[in-house]
């Protein structure tokens, strides 16, 4: 139908008519309360996201020269992290003479994610950035039960 009947017909509804799909030839449009359709929508929106879990990226710091316990303290840590179901980024800041000796951070790299292997994934390799080397872990995900 034409729009200026359409405009009538939404008038004497006292409703309004809009634009479904302006884009189309010709127009989509539709006869409905627009602002009880707007209060619907941020309803569900609002709804949505009280639904949704924001993950959260934490940070374990280690460093080229940690000891066992300190190292098994921050594994402890890093389980916490994932087990409450965040993303964990792990890095070692080199100082100073510290840079020529890359090899080592990459070992300790490497034990963290071997000791953290059985909950959590490596997402992105140690690499590094500047004077740190960063890795990126996630927890696996849940096995699936059968039902």
């Amino acid at each position: 139908m034409s729009s200026r009947d359409a405009f009538h017909l939404a008038v004497e509804a006292n409703l309004d008519l809009v634009k479904i799909a302006p884009q189309a030839n010709p127009p989509v449009c539709r006869i409905m309360d627009y602002g009880k359709y707007r209060f619907e929508q941020a309803k569900r929106e609002k709804e949505n996201k009280k639904n949704q879990k924001v993950i959260e990226v934490k940070e374990t710091r280690l460093s080229l020269n940690i000891d066992t316990h300190d190292f098994e303290t921050k594994v402890n840590q890093t389980r916490k992290f994932l087990m409450a179901g965040n993303r964990v980024k792990v890095s070692i800041r080199f100082r100073g003479r510290e840079m020529a000796h890359s090899q080592l951070g990459l070992g300790i790299m490497e034990r963290f994610a071997q000791s953290c292997a059985d909950i959590a994934t490596v997402e992105k390799p140690s690499k590094m950035e500047g004077r740190s080397m960063i890795m990126f872990m996630s927890a696996k995900p849940a096995p699936a039960t059968k039902q």
